[in-house]
């Protein structure tokens, strides 16, 4: 469809993970979170936005445990449904963490590219350890060697949105997450 960008082209969404599976495997991973940092006096837990906006507020509600949130926010992406491979820092943070339990929160790890930046920028400030949560993973378009530390669901190479991730700053409301069928080609191979 040439002269129409992707967000113009007529979609529909398919439900991939129900709000339901989502919420139940957000219970797992808060446990498994506690366990890790038991003995931690407070967590600094670190969203990446926009994405991960709905699952760490879902999130650090389950830890029960003392947390402080912090974001940062990074780009690869912009209205695109590639990866531009170039990570751009946005919104930094705004509290210091060294020496600091530091968990990042991520919606999805698809090429590796942006989150390997923000782990190196992080490193860099000497948090006493260090550690990673990804809502989604997609292993199938991994360009760098990376894997978050805990993971709530793997997917296949599709683009996707939903509970927080969005298609040129839409969908981002909706309690699931869905699949993107472009009406006029069947299921988007682009990724988000």
């Amino acid at each position: 469809m040439q002269g129409v960008s992707m967000s113009q082209r007529p979609y529909h969404i398919d439900v991939m993970i129900s709000a339901k599976a989502i919420a139940a495997r957000i219970e797992d991973l808060a446990r498994l979170i506690r366990d890790e940092y038991k003995d931690t006096d407070k967590l600094v837990v670190v969203g990446l936005l926009r994405g991960s906006f709905v699952f760490i507020a879902d999130l650090v509600r389950e830890l029960e445990m003392n947390v402080e949130v912090d974001f940062l926010e990074a780009s690869s992406y912009g209205n695109a449904t590639e990866s531009s491979r170039e990570v751009k820092i946005l919104k930094d943070l705004r509290g210091a963490i060294e020496g600091r339990d530091v968990l990042v929160v991520e919606d999805i790890v698809d090429t590796g590219h942006t989150l390997t930046a923000v782990l190196e920028l992080l490193r860099s400030r000497h948090p006493r350890k260090l550690e990673t949560i990804a809502l989604l993973d997609k292993p199938a378009r991994r360009e760098v060697p990376l894997k978050a530390t805990w993971t709530g669901f793997e997917i296949p190479d599709a683009f996707v949105v939903g509970y927080g991730i969005d298609f040129a700053q839409a969908n981002r409301n909706l309690p699931y997450i869905g699949t993107v069928v472009f009406d006029d080609e069947g299921t988007a191979e682009a990724s988000a």
